[in-house]
């Protein structure tokens, strides 16, 4: 008696709970409460020939992130996402998303924590739905693109979608390195980066009507869009004990982009220009030209699905520059990606060509990658 009275009990706590699926993770609900879990998994091959002959490649877990968010009270929410790809000996994991979320008022999104600055369309979007492996320049945290940061993110847009605005505040380091314009979270810091507050905003115009931002056509329907945003920061001077040499004193960034959307194509193109100044005004070295550089990134890349939503080919081309480059580093890439599930089950493989690397003369190096993509 007592077993049946069980069963009957829990059967009756479970006709209450909703469980649903979506492009993003297996939704558990009840009422205004729900908790939703999910994760990618990326299985990466990558090759490296130089033209000095030195070839390399390995096999990794490019990102290995399950994620979990789920909310107790209305117009909140509450997710946190870890890495455990390429893991290496102490570094086990790393947190990316982490943040509470309120959106109680109308067309607006108030996000406190570790969650993405809003600079860069290309790093905006979700490295589950790019249509080559890997970003280009211009969503590259490792020259310019802030990424993640830890603060307040505030992002909106009118009834229709058609205008959509974002404004962060948030914590941001850079690594010290010579070769880089290297943004990384505080959360995930080591004791040399540069520690400093980030101030950034953006406006995205969509005049065919909105569209997320991930890459590859699957609908057919025409979208455009065109974004502008501008970013500064500036080192607190809180880890001067330990700065080398090619620390940062100040960064300010301007992006402008587009994305074309419909019959099959997918385009993307973005300018990003960013001004450097070192706390050693003197410092002359990879980026760098007497204690500062002016860093401008820019790619365009396209795509074209031969079997609508299943069959797509890819290209790109892309470019970096720096004060203290005797030539423009540039890439250009080829590649096909078998779409199973749209983004959430796929195979990808990209043929990367890179010119002049590292602002070298004749410094050219051949890249394969090739992925395998589960989400869920």
């Amino acid at each position: 008696m007592k077993k049946k009275i069980i069963v009957t009990a829990v059967a009756a706590a479970m006709g209450t709970l909703t469980v649903s699926s979506s492009q993003a993770g297996v939704k558990f609900q009840d009422g205004d409460k729900y908790v939703k879990l999910g994760g990618r998994i990326q299985l990466q091959y990558h090759s490296i020939d130089k033209d000095a002959g030195d070839t390399s490649d390995s096999v990794s877990f490019r990102r290995l992130r399950p994620y979990i968010e789920g909310s107790t009270h209305k117009d909140w929410k509450g997710k946190f996402q870890w890495d455990m790809g390429e893991a290496s000996d102490t570094n086990e994991f790393a947190i990316k998303d982490a943040y509470m979320q309120y959106k109680g008022y109308k067309n607006v999104k108030i996000t406190i924590g570790n969650a993405y600055t809003q600079f860069s369309r290309e790093d905006m979007n979700s490295s589950k739905y790019l249509n080559s492996v890997e970003r280009t320049f211009v969503g590259d945290h490792n020259y310019g693109s802030p990424e993640r940061g830890a603060g307040l993110h505030v992002s909106g847009h009118n009834d229709s979608k058609m205008l959509v605005w974002g404004v962060d505040l948030a914590a941001h380091d850079i690594d010290p390195d010579a070769n880089k314009l290297d943004f990384d979270t505080p959360v995930n810091k080591n004791t040399d980066f540069n520690q400093g507050w980030l101030v950034n905003g953006r406006v995205d115009y969509y005049p065919m009507g909105h569209f997320k931002m991930s890459q590859g056509d699957f609908s057919g329907q025409q979208r455009l869009a065109v974004g502008l945003a501008a970013f500064t920061w500036n080192n607190d001077g809180d880890n001067h004990a330990n700065l080398a040499a090619a620390s940062i004193d100040s960064v300010t960034g301007i992006e402008l982009s587009g994305a074309y959307r419909g019959n099959g194509f997918s385009v993307d193109a973005e300018y990003n220009t960013f001004s450097a100044d070192n706390v050693d005004s003197t410092f002359t070295g990879g980026l760098y030209k007497n204690g500062s550089t002016t860093l401008d990134t820019y790619a365009i890349k396209a795509g074209y699905m031969i079997l609508p939503a299943k069959f797509e080919v890819i290209a790109d081309y892309q470019g970096l520059d720096a004060d203290n480059y005797a030539d423009t580093w540039t890439r250009s890439e080829v590649g096909v990606n078998y779409y199973v599930a749209k983004h959430d089950i796929k195979f990808q493989v990209t043929y990367r060509m890179n010119s002049n690397v590292k602002g070298v003369n004749n410094a050219d190096e051949d890249e394969l990658f090739a992925q395998a993509q589960y989400v869920f």
